[in-house]
């Protein structure tokens, strides 16, 4: 019985992670590997893009970089521009500024519209103003953890949407407010709605280790967006601390008050900071986290019969379980 049971299971070595894609709206192609570093100002950084386009990965750039600073970076790394999306609120000044950096750098073909809360009839109508003025240019949009939503969204204009409220490291929307959906469950309803109309998803935010970020693509995301997993490095913003011995970097949530205090001046009185402030161990350049995130996926693929990164959906079953490693050493 055991001989008949086994299947010929692919490589590691030879697992191919690269996913290609044409978006519904935008008509454009996209080919690489579909981990994004998420568009916070500590990681969502230039240093960081010059890394990950060797790799074939995207990054989101913050939205903080000044038009000077884009034509620096599209003079001295013209390579890194299909990697990367401009960032961008849902303002009038979000988008004059926007606007600019796409006109100064046309090779870029990316934008993320990225607010806390997408559920708003002026976010739905800024994504079609957005579609409107950049009709050619590949629109994510976010963030929002339901099927209907997602529809809308892909239906104004966008092609990738943001799916996750409230899953981050450094989030803490669930505590201040109430409102949330769990992760691994938005994924999957909204991955189906957006395939459903040949639209795709980012699952942002809430992966902790290599496994999380393969249940995320096995749950049906498209695309996985990490924040935390790519802290504390050489290619992150701001200088390192040394506390107690130990070098230290700073990483916050973008609601956070360092965050708001550092880019508004401070925290407006009608609202809460929903974001903390952590000190991360220092761990070098993100080479080596890159190459652990990639070495897991791969392996993840071969322990489920995968040969492509784009099958691995297609070969995940979900248990519910109470334990899921063994913490005997942890």
């Amino acid at each position: 019985m055991e001989e008949e049971s086994r299947v010929a299971l692919p490589q590691v070595s030879k697992v191919d992670l690269k996913c290609s894609f044409t978006f519904r709206n935008s008509k454009q192609t996209y080919s690489g590997i579909p981990v994004i570093v998420s568009n916070m100002d500590t990681v969502g950084t230039f240093e960081m893009a010059v890394v990950m386009t060797q790799h074939a990965m995207f990054t989101a750039i913050h939205k903080h970089y000044t038009l000077e600073d884009w034509k620096l970076f599209a003079t001295n790394h013209p390579e890194c521009l299909e990697h990367v999306a401009v960032s961008s609120g849902s303002g009038q000044s979000d988008l004059d500024r926007m606007s600019s950096i796409l006109e100064a750098v046309p090779q870029i073909k990316y934008i993320c519209l990225d607010v806390a809360n997408g559920y708003s009839e002026h976010f739905v109508e800024f994504v079609k103003l957005v579609r409107a003025k950049f009709p050619e240019h590949t629109i994510m949009a976010g963030n929002v953890v339901t099927g209907e939503m997602v529809e809308e969204l892909i239906l104004s204009g966008a092609d990738i949407i943001k799916v996750g409220i409230g899953p981050g490291s450094v989030c803490t929307t669930r505590t201040k407010t109430g409102v949330g959906y769990p992760q691994l469950s938005a994924v999957i309803e909204c991955a189906d709605s957006a395939h459903g109309l040949k639209g795709h998803i980012i699952s942002d935010g809430g992966c902790t280790c290599p496994g999380d970020v393969a249940k995320a693509f096995g749950a049906g995301a498209d695309f996985v967006m990490l924040g935390g997993m790519f802290s504390g490095h050489t290619e992150c913003a701001g200088e390192v601390i040394e506390r107690n011995g130990q070098k230290v970097k700073l990483f916050y949530g973008m609601s956070s008050e360092t965050a708001m205090k550092k880019h508004v001046g401070r925290v407006a009185e009608y609202r809460a900071s929903e974001g903390k402030t952590v000190e991360v161990p220092f761990k070098g350049d993100v080479e080596n986290t890159i190459l652990d995130i990639l070495g897991g996926l791969r392996s993840t693929c071969t322990y489920v019969g995968a040969a492509k990164l784009k099958e691995l959906s297609r070969r995940t079953t979900f248990i519910r379980v109470t334990q899921q490693h063994n913490s005997v050493f942890s």
